[in-house]
């Protein structure tokens, strides 16, 4: 079995990429990524949702949110 661990040096490196070279590494890969093409699904009627539970902190952290455009 190979050691896939990284050398500390890429790794350091790594860790301090920057936005845009996080963009430019994503728009460079890009034209390698294949659109699925698969139908979208058709929309699930609110009827058939039903059993849906948040946990508690899970409902503190969105209700600790700001509204969308403040």
């Amino acid at each position: 079995m190979r050691n896939h661990t990284v050398p500390r040096e890429r790794a350091v490196r790594e860790s301090d990429t920057s936005l845009a070279e996080l963009r430019g590494d994503c728009a460079r890969m890009a034209p390698h990524w294949v659109k699925p093409t698969a139908a979208t699904p058709a929309p699930v009627p609110p009827s058939l949702i039903h059993g849906i539970t948040v946990p508690p902190a899970s409902a503190r952290l969105i209700d600790g949110m700001a509204e969308y455009g403040d």
